[in-house]
């Protein structure tokens, strides 16, 4: 595909970014506020456009698409202004810190015709999906209860709370492997260890369609990395655990010692970023709904948004009559 997409931020995740839509050859330019920033894309990437103005790449007709990778408090007024000039967009999660808001985005995208793709990176992890296909395979049989740790350390605490910067691709995770909407948040709690009203822990309980219940616990105070998914079944427990370098999934026979009994599934080794980068490419080329549209983004802002009135003291809302649908796109 042409160079015709420019990524806007290229902090620590923004580079990662750049470096996959630049291996794709698909990179036109950069923008960034930060003149070091920009620097660095310089020296390693010497053919590739960069400048602080943003505007310059709504108005080159050469770019076709924009990345958006900066604080999600910027996130609304980013990809309206890019939606409005016709591009395609790629914004990382969560697509919005409102539900309206998100709302907004993903009609606009439909209105002017545009891809909208969130980056909701679980989605297309492939251990994540090998899970997906054994629970559609029916080998954890009907699904009883699922619960997603995602537990490290973080000094720059620079977004809403560890629940909007985390919590998205938990929740995504969950309704994508299993095949079933978020329906209401059940409760939720959680600490501010350092700052009044920044959590940088916190615990849902959600409930999925079918009554499905889930648990997820997210956190930037812990100084050992755990990221795990645990999906208990009628005859398996599924879990994967992402901080190992190999052997990722493994399942349990719900019968037996599960010490004893344990099955390793294998799956292609590819980094989810390199193929979330293609698919929003090949959305593009080839017109296909990306499998984390505007639709799936406001589905998961919904339920956070839920959830943060619960953290901080407002009365449990229940979901409005939307009803959410999950995307089948490939």
């Amino acid at each position: 595909m042409q160079k015709c997409t420019a990524v806007i931020g290229c902090g620590i995740w923004g580079r990662n970014i750049v470096r996959n839509f630049y291996n794709l050859g698909a990179l036109f330019g950069v923008c960034d506020l930060d003149k070091e920033n920009l620097k660095m894309i310089n020296e390693l990437y010497r053919d590739v456009y960069t400048t602080s103005n943003f505007d310059e790449f709504l108005l080159n007709p050469e770019v076709k698409a924009i990345v958006v990778v900066t604080p999600s408090h910027t996130h609304f007024n980013i990809v309206k202004k890019a939606l409005l000039a016709g591009k395609h967009v790629y914004v990382e999660k969560p697509i919005s810190t409102s539900s309206e808001e998100a709302g907004q985005l993903k009609e606009l995208a439909d209105k002017m015709g545009v891809k909208l793709l969130v980056g909701h990176l679980l989605l297309y992890h492939p251990a994540v999906n090998r899970l997906k296909m054994l629970i559609a395979q029916g080998v954890l049989g009907e699904l009883k209860y699922i619960q997603s740790d995602r537990l490290n350390i973080n000094y720059f605490k620079n977004d809403r709370s560890v629940m909007w910067d985390l919590a998205p691709h938990d929740v995504s995770m969950i309704a994508h492997v299993s095949g079933k909407a978020p329906k209401k948040v059940l409760s939720a709690t959680g600490a501010c260890s350092e700052f009044e009203n920044i959590f940088d822990i916190t615990h849902l309980t959600i409930e999925f369609e079918d009554g499905l219940i889930a648990h997820v616990s997210d956190s930037w105070i812990h100084p050992q990395k755990r990221v795990t998914l645990l999906v208990r079944g009628t005859k398996a427990t599924a879990i994967l655990d992402d901080t190992l370098t190999e052997g990722k999934l493994k399942v349990y026979d719900n019968k037996k010692n599960a010490q004893k009994d344990i099955e390793v599934f294998d799956y292609l080794e590819i980094e989810p970023l390199k193929l979330e980068c293609q698919h929003f490419l090949n959305c593009i080329e080839h017109n296909k709904t990306p499998r984390s549209d505007g639709e799936n983004g406001y589905m998961i802002v919904k339920i956070l948004e839920s959830a943060e009135e619960m953290l901080l003291g407002g009365n449990k809302k229940i979901l409005d009559n939307h009803e959410f649908k999950l995307s089948r796109s490939k």
